[in-house]
């Protein structure tokens, strides 16, 4: 069915006349229909037009004319990210929605641009701020795999939706792990790419942090978009000068590089089926020619400098409520807000001082080796609806997120990708590259997906 297709194929298929726009978006839009009850994967869906969208899009194809790269692709759009002519509501109750909405993020405008077919906004958590998908605005978003499992967060709509075929390309963000988190629950692909290559406009309240990536279910879709929505803008400040196509290196394969293998980081206690997981995964890579070590990076947890960074941007998003608002919100958000407001601005420069030294590590670190693996998360989903899992002895997501927000602080690329079942639920595998190395990363994640087939298991 061509909503199980992947955005290349569907491409594919246009360019052949073997399918059109409106039945590849008819058919996403029916899974939709059938399955977002269960999941909760958007907040807002709009069929008419999206359709419509379709329908020119078919005329161009008919023409031979198409617009863009991603011409009659369906595509989701986080809730965090501006939409024109879209309410952006962030999962909160405290934003207007109302409007206006007249003007589309950088990556919003390079996919409408290139002709995707826009069919709504995903769930996130209110503002984006933890690993998991609930918000007091539109409810809990589900594991598809297992409803009463949480799909991961901060993107877990856009995870949820990629996989059921609603879709085959998501923009989701990333400021701790959040495209990676819900790509491992899900058995889905993303990518985190180095800061400043996908440019981001109104600026994220937590700062450099903050990511935007492609969620897909391949590395190929995942290469594709970021192609689309690279590039500068002159609303970002920091976006980078293009950094070459990353579909056109797809195809260089790992033979021969230099790759790091750390199954914990040096203090990480993973889940044993995690684990065994992630020593397969390993294998393939040393079976695709790579020349692998067992090798941590070499740091210690940073969790208290990146906690220090994360809450006082959750601080500064939500400064200028007052009580009766914040009485509407994730106690959660407003708790760890109130402790960020509490840092000094010494401790905010104590925090960066520590991401400056990680980076420095990470950087000698990736002379030595092209490429580090890691598990992406260190245990299966857990129950949805909750922070942590039942019986965690932390408080905060941030404890169980190990592997992933060391690498927003570095600014580094990192993708997930499924590699495993633990618990049956989806394990990833997480690759991470030195700053400017998306392509490198993407390539490898392509390599070892052309040798496994996790990435097409379904539930």
């Amino acid at each position: 069915m061509s909503a199980d297709l992947t955005a290349t194929e569907l491409l594919a298929a246009y360019r052949s006349g073997e399918l059109s726009p409106v039945e590849a978006t008819e058919a996403a839009l029916q899974r939709i229909r059938r399955y977002d009850p269960q999941v909760n994967a958007f907040c807002l869906v709009d069929a008419d037009a999206a359709l419509g969208a379709a329908k020119e899009s078919e005329e161009r194809w008919r023409r031979g004319e198409p617009l863009g790269a991603l011409d009659g692709v369906p595509t989701s759009i986080k809730d965090i990210l501006l939409t024109r002519g879209w309410p952006t509501l962030r999962g909160s109750r405290t934003v207007d929605p109302t409007g206006p909405w007249e003007v589309d993020g950088p990556h919003v405008a390079r996919v409408r641009e290139h002709g995707a077919v826009l069919l709504g906004k995903t769930t996130t958590p209110e503002l984006g701020w933890k690993g998991v998908t609930d918000n007091p605005l539109t409810g809990v978003t589900r594991n598809p795999w297992d409803i009463s499992r949480t799909a991961g967060g901060s993107s877990g709509g856009s995870a949820a939706a990629v996989l059921l075929g609603m879709g085959p390309l998501s923009l989701g963000t990333d400021g701790g792990g959040s495209v990676r988190i819900p790509a491992a629950f899900t058995g889905t692909t993303a990518l985190k790419p180095t800061y400043g290559r996908v440019p981001h406009f109104p600026p994220s309240p937590f700062g450099t942090l903050a990511h935007v990536g492609p969620m897909t279910r391949t590395a190929a879709d995942a290469a594709l978009l970021l192609d689309v929505v690279s590039g500068r803008d002159s609303r970002d400040p920091w976006a980078l000068a293009p950094a070459g196509s990353a579909a056109a290196a797809l195809d260089q394969g790992v033979a021969g590089l230099r790759i790091a293998v750390s199954p914990t980081l040096g203090y990480v206690d993973v889940h044993p089926e995690v684990a065994a997981a992630f020593t397969a995964a390993v294998e393939v890579f040393a079976e695709l020619g790579a020349h692998l070590e067992e090798a941590d990076p070499g740091f210690a947890d940073p969790i208290e400098a990146f906690e220090t960074l994360w809450f006082s941007g959750a601080a500064k998003s939500i400064e200028n409520l007052g009580p009766e608002q914040r009485a509407q919100m994730d106690p959660g958000l407003v708790a760890v807000s109130e402790q960020g407001a509490r840092a000094s601005a010494l401790d905010y420069l104590t925090a960066m001082a520590v991401r400056n030294e990680l980076g420095t590590l990470m950087g000698e670190f990736h002379n030595r080796y092209d490429l580090l693996l890691t598990p992406t998360l260190p245990l299966p989903a857990f129950e949805a609806g909750v922070e942590v899992p039942p019986g965690w002895p932390h408080e905060r997501w941030t404890t169980w997120t190990p592997f992933t927000y060391p690498f927003n602080m570095t600014q580094q690329p990192a993708a997930s990708v499924p590699c495993g079942f633990a618990e049956g639920l989806p394990a990833g595998l997480q690759i991470v590259g030195p700053r400017h190395a998306d392509n490198a990363v993407l390539a490898a994640a392509h390599a070892f997906q052309q040798a496994t087939d996790w990435h097409t298991r379904r539930p």
